[in-house]
């Protein structure tokens, strides 16, 4: 990453609640992913709940993205 979009995505940390809100999360979800994946084995529920964190955590950064690329151009 660039430092002009590290500086980016302060501004937007700073002054986009929804950016805000959508970086947080996806570190929350990250940390969920990184507990699910410390298991040496996951039941059904579990490996449901895995692949229901992954997707929610690839749509928060593709939304993140989308706003970034808006801004960058």
């Amino acid at each position: 990453m660039e430092e002009n979009d590290t500086n980016l995505i302060q501004q937007l940390f700073d002054g986009n609640p929804r950016f805000r809100m959508l970086f947080e999360e996806h570190a929350l979800l990250e940390k969920d992913l990184r507990n699910l994946d410390q298991k040496s084995f996951l039941t059904v529920d579990e490996e449901l709940e895995r692949k229901k964190v992954q997707k929610l955590k690839l749509a928060g950064k593709d939304e993140m993205d989308r706003i970034l690329r808006t801004l960058r151009t």
